[in-house]
């Protein structure tokens, strides 16, 4: 049976998730933030991404399993280095960098990255650490002016940086990148590798955007770049925030000729095959990023919208 063309994605892709309310009023009414700050609570996330996390129990790799381990404030009102990253519940949550507070009873083995929390995290947990993450990295690389090089200070509780020497504002800033399933209308997907993975790492084929590109010629431009397919029926997936350290990856199906010779790009691709989706199935069963002699294909862990689009496809036929 020929499984149809156009296909959705199952379920949200996990970074995707948010269950914080951004309330971008909220960012200019110091009177409120100064009310709220005694019961807010603070996401403290050190140099290397990893803020704390505790799980329902044992470790799980379920999805909803965990949550950020989140500290009470201190002080009469937010510091000047502290993100506002939302409302939940009507508990104003803060970003700041930090590290493990030993004294505090911290274990520094509970912090861990984005990449390893984030298919585990509840929704609320989700959206508050991929906020804080790409906000914080822009900070960390914006402390001085792109325009005249003088210093930057935040502002707007960290949504916004002011120039000292000419007082214009600087914004977060966002990296779009399309990452694309590409299939051959029936049962077969495209995937690659990059020279850096190990044997048998495959994913799905992504790029960033250049100046005065639209999304959609992106695709049609990386795709044949890197493997030589030219696509056609480009359709809109999804999307989700990939801080790392400041993407955003926006997600799209389309259709290419199975039998045109494919033609990796030298330094970016190492191989390039089409695959059966019994074959994806089975990888996709054996978890995420395993594999063995056994089982050859390893694809994209949970975190990542490669593996949503995988899944979604596999389901389909």
């Amino acid at each position: 049976m020929t499984a149809p063309t156009g296909f959705t994605l199952l379920h949200p892709p996990v970074l995707s998730r948010s269950a914080v309310l951004r309330d971008e009023p909220l960012r200019t009414d110091t009177g409120r933030q100064v009310a709220g700050w005694p019961k807010a609570r603070l996401v403290v996330v050190d140099e290397e991404g990893r803020t704390p996390v505790e799980w329902d129990g044992a470790p799980s790799i379920g999805l909803d399993s965990a949550r950020l381990r989140t500290r009470s404030t201190s002080g009469d009102a937010p510091p000047s280095d502290a993100v506002l990253l939302g409302e939940a519940d009507g508990v104003a949550y803060w970003g700041m960098r930090g590290r493990p507070d030993l004294v505090a009873g911290d274990d520094p083995s509970e912090w861990i990255d984005l990449r390893r929390a984030g298919a585990v995290l509840d929704s609320l947990g989700a959206g508050l650490f991929t906020t804080a993450a790409a906000v914080l990295n822009w900070h960390d690389t914006a402390r001085f002016c792109s325009r005249d090089g003088s210093p930057t200070h935040p502002a707007h509780a960290g949504w916004h940086r002011h120039c000292e020497a000419a007082g214009h504002e600087e914004y977060p800033r966002t990296d779009p990148a399309v990452i694309c399933l590409v299939h051959d209308g029936a049962d077969q997907v495209l995937l690659a590798r990059q020279p850096t993975w190990p044997e048998g790492r495959f994913s799905v084929l992504a790029g960033f955007v250049e100046g005065g590109e639209s999304l959609e010629a992106c695709v049609a431009r990386e795709i044949h770049e890197e493997v030589g397919a030219v696509v056609h029926d480009i359709v809109y997936l999804g999307s989700q925030a990939w801080p790392f350290p400041r993407s955003l990856m926006v997600g799209f199906h389309a259709v290419a000729d199975p039998e045109a010779t494919l033609y990796p790009a030298d330094g970016e691709i190492a191989e390039a095959m089409w695959v059966r989706r019994s074959v994806v199935r089975e990888a996709l069963e054996s978890g995420d990023w395993t594999g063995g002699a056994e089982r050859p294909l390893l694809l994209p862990g949970s975190v990542s919208i490669a593996r949503t689009m995988l899944e979604s496809w596999a389901a389909q036929g």
